[in-house]
């Protein structure tokens, strides 16, 4: 799918990950995040940004988001369920506040 984005000069690729996050193990999440990062690998070496999203939440986007080759996760259920209990700021603050502790 990356070259055909690529050769489409497509700017962008969206990575799903919602076998990652659906994972029932930490192996099975484990070989879903080095398939993820091959992907995201490749991609950007076709000169595609990178962006990923589905199924994730505040438990496990760090691994996502330290993935040097993200460009934008898509998260939106996640942060709208936290922010019937603490508002919508906090609810963004919270998981920005976490990929921005992934990327170090």
């Amino acid at each position: 799918i990356a070259f055909s984005c690529a050769a489409a000069f497509a700017p962008f690729i969206e990575i799903h990950t919602g076998c990652y996050a659906n994972a029932e193990t930490d192996a099975e999440q484990a070989k879903e995040l080095a398939r993820i990062a091959s992907a995201a690998t490749l991609a950007a070496r076709l000169g595609l940004k990178v962006n990923a999203g589905h199924g994730l939440t505040y438990h496990n986007v760090k691994a996502i988001a330290a993935l040097p080759e993200m460009h934008e996760l898509n998260i939106g259920h996640a942060i709208i369920g936290r922010a019937v209990m603490t508002g919508l700021k906090e609810a963004v603050a919270e998981m920005k506040r976490l990929m921005l502790e992934a990327r170090g």
